[in-house]
This record gives structure tokens, sequence and C-alpha cells, in this order.
């Protein structure tokens, strides 16, 4: 991906969406969790972003630990499979795969 593509295209896909499930707060207090990539780092990103009114949320260099799914995707999981207890990874997998099928791809 480029940062023009990036810019031109998944941005002004995020600028909707943000405006359709917040009308009234447009773009304003919206905080985006980038990773370190070059699209999402380069000077015409941080512009479009900064005229946009969106925070960037910083993602700490080198962090294999901090990913996207952390904030929204487990949460989910924990929810629907909370009190149940595993005695094995595999049992683990079983439960989760169903529920990872139910979530919508585009909340992906």
């Amino acid at each position: 991906m480029t940062t023009t593509y990036y810019v031109q295209n998944v941005l002004s896909q995020v600028k909707s969406a943000i405006n359709e499930q917040r009308p009234k707060v447009s773009t304003s207090r919206t905080l985006l969790l980038h990773d370190n990539a070059g699209p999402h780092k380069a000077r015409a990103t941080t512009q479009s972003l900064r005229e946009l009114g969106i925070q960037v949320f910083p993602h700490p260099a080198y962090s294999p630990d901090l990913a996207q799914c952390d904030f929204w995707l487990f949460p989910i999981l924990k929810d629907r499979i909370a009190e149940r207890k595993f005695d094995r990874i595999q049992d683990l997998a079983k439960a989760v795969n169903p529920e990872l099928r139910t979530i919508p791809e585009e909340d992906y």
C-alpha cells in the first residue's frame, strides 16, 4: 500500500465511517491507532489526519505485543466465552473459532 492510496482511499472511508456513526461529533475527538508502517507515518498521512482533526494514538516502536485486535476483538471474545474453563488449548480454539465466524466481515 502506498501513502497516496492510503490517504486518498482509506482515510476517506475512515472519515465517512466516523461521520456516519457519530454525525454530531464528526472526526473531532477521534483517536486512531496506527502501527509504524511507512504509509501511516508519512507526512501526507499525518497532514491529512491533522486536517480531519483525527489524533493518532501512538504505537510504541517494536512492540509486537500490541496489536489493533487487542483493543476491540479480544474483549468481544472474552465476553462471549467468559465463565468457561478449558483444559486444553484445542478446546479453547474450538470455542473461539465459531465465535470469530459470527463477527461480520465489515467489522474487521
